[in-house]
């Protein structure tokens, strides 16, 4: 079975072109966690500690009720297929996060308004990509 992933390496994701804010906001906490807001905790609260595939099967294994003993046989059908990377997080299409990968494939958040975000985009080491946008042009 192929596995696929959503890693990346020493790339920076930037917010999206038509992101609709100039300051990051931290997502709204509903009743229900968002994908959004459960993405923003696990990176925020471990920054460099989980890849791209860790936090994302990890929101997929909470918003699908996946107990912890089911989690490895899980993750490898999960990821059997094709899954969105973080280039379509919501947090950097709408919510103002940079997303940083470091040379481990760790990521981090970084609000657009701060200087490490400035100092990352202007970075000629790192990969750059934007992330999707969330209207066609």
């Amino acid at each position: 079975m192929k596995i696929h992933t959503t890693n990346y390496v020493n790339t920076f994701i930037e917010i999206a072109e038509d992101c609709p804010v100039s300051r990051s906001e931290v997502p709204p906490q509903k009743k229900e966690k968002t994908l959004a807001s459960l993405q923003y905790e696990i990176i925020s609260k471990h920054p460099y500690q989980y890849s791209s595939d860790d936090v994302i099967f990890e929101c997929h294994a909470v918003k699908s009720g996946i107990s912890e003993n089911e989690k490895e046989k899980e993750r490898e059908q999960f990821f059997s297929k094709g899954q969105p990377c973080l280039r379509s997080s919501p947090l950097a299409k709408r919510y103002g996060f940079g997303i940083h990968h470091n040379t481990e494939g760790k990521v981090a958040l970084y609000a657009v308004e701060s200087d490490q975000y400035q100092k990352l985009s202007n970075d000629s080491s790192i990969t750059k990509t934007k992330a999707m946008r969330s209207k066609r042009k």
